[in-house]
């Protein structure tokens, strides 16, 4: 019989699954977009991108705290533990540069509709932007794959004294 924690646990993993792939899938797609050097090709990227990290990548990174809590509560485990107080730790840093990306994506997607719809060429606030962009998103993501390592993990750390 399938009990809470398991319908949480399956939850909690699509959750990680979601932001692991959508983050991955979004550096991809915009790094190649980014090497055609098209403003249209970009932009047109650069919108779906928004709308990913809209859809997908906003709805786990607000469910994955309750999933992550209420699955917790329901294995009985302490949320200061070594493991956990740390996943929770780069879940915030994943956050930190996760947030300006966002903003940096949508700006990115208005810099090249202007310069597509304008015949210009991409603008130097472009590249610097992508620059940041691209900078931002190894943290993030390594931070990631550092949380999941964590809930597969488990390791005895110890952080608290």
């Amino acid at each position: 019989m399938i009990d809470l924690a398991d319908i949480l646990r399956w939850a909690h993993v699509i959750g990680a699954c979601v932001l692991l792939g959508t983050g991955g899938g979004i550096a991809f797609f915009m790094l190649m977009a980014h090497r055609t050097r098209d403003a249209k090709i970009i932009a047109h990227t650069a919108g779906i991108v928004v709308i990913a990290d809209t859809v997908f990548t906003a709805s786990a990174v607000v469910l994955q705290p309750i999933t992550g809590y209420f699955l917790a509560r329901a294995l009985g485990w302490d949320l200061g533990e070594g493991w956990l107080a740390l996943s929770l730790m780069l879940y915030v840093v994943t956050g930190l540069f996760w947030l300006p990306v966002v903003w940096i994506q949508l700006q990115l997607r208005d810099l090249a509709r202007a310069a597509y719809v304008t015949n210009a060429p991409l603008p130097e606030r472009y590249e610097r932007l992508f620059k940041i962009w691209f900078v931002c998103g190894f943290p993030a993501f390594f931070a990631v794959l550092g949380i999941v390592w964590l809930m597969l993990v488990r390791p005895d750390l110890g952080l608290w004294f």
